[in-house]
């Protein structure tokens, strides 16, 4: 849902996303744990339809730019929701996929190893993230 706003989109990641996991199964190795591989391949895949996506016009929803971030105490748990999802949309690819990664309670390990980063630049960089959507969710 972070990489695309479109239903028909998404499946059509998904499915692009287990075609790759098919055919790439024969090159899976064991030197990591299959979950941080299918993450890898995955997390090529969306990056990889962004790409391509980037390459064609973008349009963007006039409710979503003029989005109401207030801290009424009245927002409903469905409002934050919708809240996050826009700030982890406006993240940069990598940042986008490290908090997905992290929200999912997988280990800043495996996250390091996935993203072929150190595990110190991934605590830097979550840190930095949840700054950023701090910043984004606030007025």
């Amino acid at each position: 849902m972070m990489y695309t706003n479109d239903r028909d989109a998404r499946n059509d990641l998904f499915q692009e996303i287990v075609l790759q996991l098919w055919r790439s199964f024969p090159t899976f190795r064991g030197e990591a744990k299959i979950t941080t591989w299918m993450y890898r391949i995955a997390l090529n895949t969306a990056i990889s339809g962004l790409r391509k996506q980037g390459r064609s016009i973008k349009t963007e929803d006039i409710r979503e730019k003029h989005f109401n971030f207030s801290d009424d105490s009245d927002d409903t748990l469905e409002e934050n929701y919708q809240k996050l999802q826009w700030a982890i949309r406006q993240l940069t690819e990598i940042e986008r996929a490290m908090i997905m990664m992290a929200l999912d309670e997988i280990p800043y390990e495996e996250i390091a190893e996935t993203i072929g980063i150190t595990q110190n630049n991934v605590r830097v960089r979550m840190n930095r993230i949840r700054e950023k959507i701090k910043k984004l969710m606030t007025p």
